[in-house]
């Protein structure tokens, strides 16, 4: 994990109204993602995940990378919670809410009894896990393990649901910068 430490020694924080963003390659795709950078984070979720599971399901936008490259190094197939409504039969919608922004999701391709593996770059305020995990319960999906690149530490929404999260490198982030503890 050397290089994804190295790499959040210089990601700018960016306030968004009282919210300390982080700007990194992993989580945003700026500034551009060196391919050894993301196959050490694919790495990292490889060594830590619970791959028994039917699918590896990514919210848009930011998982989608992961999840892709660690579908290929798996051979799981990959299911993307989209932005976007598509219509089709059984699509689930979700609404989720973040400490800057709140929007809809829509799951697609998730039954009763699928078992999954959730992968995303980071978890800040829990939000968007927390909703999918909801919409997940609701369905009958077994979630098996939920991963993330960087978990900021404090209280988020996934303390009201009943999954664990792991993450490669817990951090906090303020107007100095990323401390990883």
């Amino acid at each position: 994990m050397e290089r994804l430490r190295e790499s959040l020694h210089d990601a700018p924080i960016i306030d968004k109204d009282g919210y300390q963003y982080l700007v990194h390659p992993i989580s945003n795709g700026v500034p551009m993602l060196d391919p050894a950078l993301l196959r050490e984070a694919v790495s990292g979720v490889i060594r830590q995940a619970d791959l028994d599971v039917d699918k590896i399901v990514a919210p848009e936008a930011m998982g989608i990378h992961l999840a892709t490259a660690l579908s290929l190094q798996t051979d799981i197939p990959l299911v993307v919670i989209r932005k976007r409504s598509y219509g089709l039969p059984n699509e689930v919608s979700l609404h989720k809410t973040t400490g800057y922004s709140e929007s809809e999701m829509y799951i697609n391709d998730i039954e009763e009894g699928d078992r999954v593996l959730i992968v995303d770059d980071l978890l800040s305020t829990g939000g968007t896990l927390a909703a999918i995990c909801s919409a997940f319960d609701e369905i009958g999906a077994d979630i098996a393990d939920i991963v993330v690149v960087f978990r900021k530490v404090g209280d988020s929404a996934m303390d009201d649901v009943d999954h664990e999260v792991t993450s490669l490198l817990d951090i906090s982030v303020d107007e100095d910068g990323v401390t990883i503890h």
